[in-house]
C-alpha cells in the first residue's frame, strides 16, 4: 500500500512517520506542500512539526497550499488521510474534520507522554485496537486544545477518536484530542503515535495506528 507523507516549510516528523510506515508494511514515499496530484497513493498522512513557523496560527499558511486540494481530491474518493499534530490542525483549518485546535490552556508548550482511550475503532486507524482500550503515547504541542460547539453531533457520529484519559493537559473540551470525519476516513489527532512505534522509544502502542492503514 502506498501512503504519502506531506512535507511542508518546518514539518520534522515526516521521517519518523516514514519509518513508522515502513515498520507496519506500507510504502511510504514523500508529497511537497507544491504537489497537487495525489492520484498515485492508496493514503495521506500529514505529519507533525511548525509548518510556516506556525505564523499567525498553527496550520493557517500550510492551509492555502497546492496539496491541499491533492487531498481535499483524496477524501472524495474514499482514501484514509490521517493528520497528526500539525496536520490535525491543518484538518481542522480546513475543515476536513469538525472544531478547531487552539491555544493551550496554560499558554505553555506541553511535551510529555499521555495516557488516551481510543473511543472509536471504525477509522482505518483505530480498527486494529479496542473500543475504549487505554493506549500511551506522547504529546507535542502548544496549540493542541480542542474546541467544538457541537460536542453532542460528535458523540451522536461516533466522531471522538481519542481522548485524555487521566489527566487532561491542555484543557480540551471533555479531553478530546483526537476527532474525524462522520465518514471515518479523516482522522485528526494530537498525540503522536510516530514516536511510540517501538518499545525501545517507550511505547509500541501507536503503531497500530499505521498497521491500521495497512489493514484498512
Amino acid at each position: 500500500m502506498k501512503v504519502g507523507i506531506i512535507r511542508f516549510p518546518g514539518s520534522n516528523c515526516d521521517r519518523d512517520v516514514f519509518h513508522a510506515l515502513e515498520l507496519a508494511g506500507a510504502e511510504p514515499d514523500y508529497i511537497w506542500w507544491s504537489q497537487r496530484d495525489l492520484s498515485d497513493f492508496e493514503a495521506v498522512v500529514i505529519p507533525g512539526g511548525f509548518s510556516y513557523g506556525d505564523y499567525l496560527r498553527a496550520g493557517a499558511i500550510a492551509a492555502i497550499t497546492p496539496v491541499i486540494e491533492g487531498i481535499k481530491e483524496a477524501v472524495k474518493e474514499d482514501k484514509p488521510v490521517l493528520g497528526i499534530c500539525n496536520g490535525a490542525q491543518i484538518l481542522a483549518e480546513v475543515g476536513l474534520v469538525p472544531g478547531v485546535f487552539t491555544r493551550n490552556e496554560n499558554a505553555k508548550f506541553i511535551c510529555n507522554w499521555a495516557e488516551l482511550k481510543v473511543k472509536t475503532t471504525r477509522t482505518p486507524f483505530t480498527n486494529m485496537y479496542q473500543k475504549n482500550e487505554v493506549i500511551r503515547m506522547p504529546i507535542a504541542h502548544a496549540e493542541g486544545r480542542y474546541y467544538t460547539e457541537e460536542i453532542e453531533k460528535l458523540h451522536e457520529n461516533d466522531q471522538i477518536v481519542l481522548s485524555f484519559e487521566s489527566e487532561n493537559p491542555n484543557g480540551s473540551i471533555e479531553a478530546v484530542t483526537g476527532v474525524c470525519d462522520e465518514e471515518g476516513l479523516v482522522c485528526a489527532v494530537m498525540p503522536h503515535p510516530e514516536r511510540a512505534s517501538e518499545t525501545i522509544l517507550g511505547s509500541d502502542e501507536g503503531l497500530k495506528f499505521f498497521k491500521g492503514i495497512v489493514n484498512y
